[in-house]
């Protein structure tokens, strides 16, 4: 990079949400930008895990969702940038972790890959709340969604009291002319059930919060170092 701030000097590696181009003019660095000093690991990782998808997981999951051992979490689009860390996450926190996906594909990753205790294919579910029941005999404590919709509304229905729901994305509605209504809001109130909509630029000051998270997970044998380093 070039830069006149005195805070990013030439030659710095910083990740960012820019245009996709091959110059960019930044100007408010200090608000768009996060250097990279920790490059033990692939520069990749700062457009996944290190980067926009790992923030928005960890402050949707750890923030608001406000997580503790032992409770249940479904993650809906699970095989996603995000869902897939959401449920990494709470697997670290020792949480019964369920992901719904789109295909065999997704659904092998979940199950083989990402640690999920349990998944489902939702396009062959008829009855999603059915699929939640199966899934989550007990209720659900904490749902990250991703998808809006009639997943979202089947989840009301199987909500623990004092539940959270993270409101990420509504990638199902996206493309609709006439959205999806829901209908069982009043689950909301019958089960004191917290739902709350976030925007991850709004945790951007909480990076390094989140680096002490991440980054030891990434390698756990080398915790203490890489939680000085990893910035």
């Amino acid at each position: 990079m070039e830069s006149g701030h005195p805070n990013f000097k030439k030659g710095n590696l910083v990740w960012g949400i820019t245009g996709w181009e091959e110059y960019s003019l930044i100007t408010t660095p200090e608000e768009d930008l996060f250097k990279i000093d920790h490059t033990d690991v692939p520069l990749s990782y700062y457009t996944g895990i290190l980067g926009m998808p790992g923030m928005t997981a960890h402050a949707g999951f750890y923030e608001i969702c406000a997580p503790k051992k032992g409770e249940y979490v479904f993650v809906s689009a699970a095989a996603g940038a995000v869902g897939q860390l959401v449920g990494q996450f709470a697997k670290l926190m020792g949480c019964y972790v369920v992901g719904s996906a789109g295909s065999q594909e997704k659904f092998d990753l979940l199950k083989n890959k990402f640690g999920f205790d349990v998944a489902f294919n939702y396009k062959e579910e008829h009855d999603l709340d059915a699929a939640l029941k199966r899934g989550f005999p007990e209720g659900i404590d904490i749902y990250f969604d991703n998808v809006g919709g009639k997943m979202l509304d089947a989840v009301l229905l199987n909500m623990r009291n004092h539940g959270r729901i993270a409101l990420c994305g509504m990638v199902s509605q996206y493309n609709l002319e006439q959205p999806d209504g829901v209908n069982n809001l009043m689950n909301l109130v019958y089960k004191r059930v917290r739902m709350e909509g976030f925007v991850v630029f709004d945790y951007n000051p909480f990076y390094s919060k989140f680096l002490e998270t991440a980054c030891p997970a990434l390698y756990p044998r080398r915790k203490n170092s890489l939680r000085g380093r990893c910035r």
